[in-house]
């Protein structure tokens, strides 16, 4: 088995987590957003209007569909350290980088608007800058692998 270093793992691991909780908090949302705001990973109309129901519900959709499988795929390939692999990776990874932006950006933009209002904004602004970076940072990792041509010419 060929020596895998810390910047692996530091991808891999949390990736796979990612991806769980992704399954979790926005596949199931996709097909049945009620069944999310239940479960906690969803915020109720009531909180953030019908029109913010539309674009959480829009984000879970092409999570599921687009995210979710580049995410699966680009790990699996990673690990097998396969360059179509890593190339979906850095695809889910770009989009790990942006999506917390925007997140960020309409919970800032949103603030004080008629219907809005999160219970803890605190999460938000701990969780989404620590993925965002993640996100940057594995990008980083990959070129940097693709730069010592470590990943072969499989």
């Amino acid at each position: 088995m060929t020596n895998r270093g810390i910047g692996f793992w530091v991808l891999q691991v949390p990736g796979w987590l990612l991806l769980l909780y992704l399954i979790y908090a926005q596949a199931i949302p996709a097909f049945d957003y009620d069944l999310g705001v239940a479960m906690g990973t969803q915020e109720p109309a009531e909180q953030i209007t019908d029109v913010g129901v539309a674009f959480w519900y829009g984000f879970a959709f092409a999570d599921l569909v687009v995210y979710i499988p580049l995410l699966a795929f680009g790990l699996i390939g990673h690990g097998l350290r396969r360059n179509w692999g890593c190339v979906m990776l850095i695809a889910a990874l770009g989009i790990t980088a942006y999506w917390p932006a925007v997140n960020l950006a309409a919970v800032v933009v949103a603030d004080g608007s008629p219907g809005w209002s999160l219970p803890n904004e605190t999460t938000f602004w701990i969780v989404l800058p620590s993925i965002a970076m993640w996100g940057v940072w594995g990008l980083w990792q990959i070129a940097g692998d693709f730069d010592r041509s470590e990943l072969g010419t499989r």
